[in-house]
Protein backbone atom coordinates (compact mmCIF):
# COMPACT_ATOMS: atom_id res chain seq x y z
CA UNK A 1 0.00 0.00 0.00
CA UNK A 2 1.25 3.46 -0.95
CA UNK A 3 0.28 6.79 0.55
CA UNK A 4 0.88 10.30 -0.73
CA UNK A 5 0.54 12.86 2.03
CA UNK A 6 0.48 16.56 1.20
CA UNK A 7 1.14 19.48 3.51
CA UNK A 8 1.75 23.21 3.35
CA UNK A 9 -1.54 24.61 2.08
CA UNK A 10 -3.24 27.59 3.64
CA UNK A 11 -4.43 31.12 3.10
CA UNK A 12 -2.13 33.86 1.86
CA UNK A 13 -2.49 37.38 0.54
CA UNK A 14 -1.90 38.17 -3.14
CA UNK A 15 1.82 38.43 -3.81
CA UNK A 16 2.63 36.02 -1.01
CA UNK A 17 4.31 32.63 -1.03
CA UNK A 18 3.56 29.08 0.04
CA UNK A 19 5.53 25.84 -0.15
CA UNK A 20 3.72 22.55 -0.64
CA UNK A 21 5.23 19.18 0.19
CA UNK A 22 4.12 15.67 -0.72
CA UNK A 23 5.73 12.59 0.77
CA UNK A 24 5.20 9.14 -0.69
CA UNK A 25 5.45 6.17 1.66
CA UNK A 26 4.71 2.46 1.70
CA UNK A 27 5.63 -0.36 -0.65
CA UNK A 28 7.47 1.69 -3.25
CA UNK A 29 9.97 0.14 -5.66
CA UNK A 30 10.46 3.20 -7.84
CA UNK A 31 8.88 6.55 -8.65
CA UNK A 32 8.92 8.10 -12.09
CA UNK A 33 7.30 11.42 -12.81
CA UNK A 34 5.89 13.35 -9.86
CA UNK A 35 3.68 16.36 -10.20
CA UNK A 36 1.18 18.82 -8.86
CA UNK A 37 -2.31 19.40 -10.21
CA UNK A 38 -5.01 21.76 -9.02
CA UNK A 39 -8.76 22.03 -9.18
CA UNK A 40 -10.68 25.25 -8.62
CA UNK A 41 -14.40 25.26 -7.80
CA UNK A 42 -16.46 24.54 -10.91
CA UNK A 43 -13.39 23.78 -13.01
CA UNK A 44 -11.60 20.65 -14.18
CA UNK A 45 -8.39 19.46 -12.60
CA UNK A 46 -5.39 20.94 -14.40
CA UNK A 47 -1.68 20.35 -14.55
CA UNK A 48 0.49 22.76 -12.56
CA UNK A 49 3.96 21.22 -12.84
CA UNK A 50 5.75 17.91 -13.21
CA UNK A 51 9.28 16.69 -12.57
CA UNK A 52 10.96 13.51 -13.78
CA UNK A 53 13.22 11.29 -11.70
CA UNK A 54 16.25 13.04 -13.22
CA UNK A 55 14.91 16.54 -12.63
CA UNK A 56 13.36 17.49 -15.95
CA UNK A 57 10.55 19.93 -15.23
CA UNK A 58 7.41 21.05 -17.01
CA UNK A 59 5.10 23.93 -16.03
CA UNK A 60 1.72 25.26 -16.99
CA UNK A 61 2.05 28.61 -18.73
CA UNK A 62 0.01 30.26 -15.98
CA UNK A 63 2.62 29.48 -13.31
CA UNK A 64 5.90 29.76 -15.23
CA UNK A 65 8.31 32.11 -13.51
CA UNK A 66 6.33 32.02 -10.25
CA UNK A 67 6.25 28.35 -9.20
CA UNK A 68 9.18 25.95 -8.83
CA UNK A 69 8.86 22.18 -8.55
CA UNK A 70 11.60 20.07 -6.99
CA UNK A 71 12.01 16.62 -5.47
CA UNK A 72 14.07 14.62 -3.03
CA UNK A 73 14.48 11.12 -4.45
CA UNK A 74 15.90 9.75 -1.20
CA UNK A 75 12.86 10.85 0.79
CA UNK A 76 10.35 10.24 -2.06
CA UNK A 77 9.12 13.78 -1.63
CA UNK A 78 8.07 16.42 -4.14
CA UNK A 79 7.82 20.14 -3.39
CA UNK A 80 6.08 23.10 -4.98
CA UNK A 81 7.39 26.54 -4.13
CA UNK A 82 4.71 29.07 -5.06
CA UNK A 83 5.66 32.75 -5.22
CA UNK A 84 3.80 35.87 -6.32
CA UNK A 85 0.52 34.11 -5.67
CA UNK A 86 -2.61 35.43 -7.35
CA UNK A 87 -6.30 34.99 -6.47
CA UNK A 88 -6.67 32.78 -9.55
CA UNK A 89 -4.22 30.32 -7.98
CA UNK A 90 -6.89 29.48 -5.41
CA UNK A 91 -7.65 25.77 -5.69
CA UNK A 92 -7.22 22.37 -4.11
CA UNK A 93 -3.73 21.19 -5.01
CA UNK A 94 -3.15 17.48 -5.57
CA UNK A 95 0.12 15.58 -5.60
CA UNK A 96 0.57 12.86 -8.22
CA UNK A 97 3.21 10.16 -8.59
CA UNK A 98 3.74 7.50 -11.23
CA UNK A 99 5.19 4.59 -9.33
CA UNK A 100 5.90 0.87 -9.19
CA UNK A 101 5.57 -1.39 -6.17
CA UNK A 102 7.89 -4.10 -7.53
CA UNK A 103 10.47 -4.71 -10.27
CA UNK A 104 7.99 -6.37 -12.62
CA UNK A 105 4.80 -4.68 -11.48
CA UNK A 106 3.20 -2.20 -13.86
CA UNK A 107 3.50 1.48 -13.10
CA UNK A 108 0.41 3.37 -12.06
CA UNK A 109 -0.62 6.85 -10.97
CA UNK A 110 -1.36 7.55 -7.32
CA UNK A 111 -2.83 10.73 -5.85
CA UNK A 112 -2.73 12.60 -2.59
CA UNK A 113 -5.83 13.73 -0.76
CA UNK A 114 -5.41 17.38 -1.75
CA UNK A 115 -4.52 20.52 0.14
CA UNK A 116 -6.40 23.82 -0.06
CA UNK A 117 -4.59 26.94 -1.23
CA UNK A 118 -6.52 30.20 -0.91
CA UNK A 119 -5.16 33.51 -2.15
CA UNK A 120 -7.22 36.38 -0.85
CA UNK A 121 -6.85 39.82 0.64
Amino acid sequence: QVQLVESGGGTVQPGGSLRLSCAASGSIFSIGIMGWYRQAPGKERELVATISSIGTTNYADSVKGRFTISRDNVKNTVFLQMNILKPEDTAVYYCNANLKTGPISPSYDDWGQGTQVTVSS
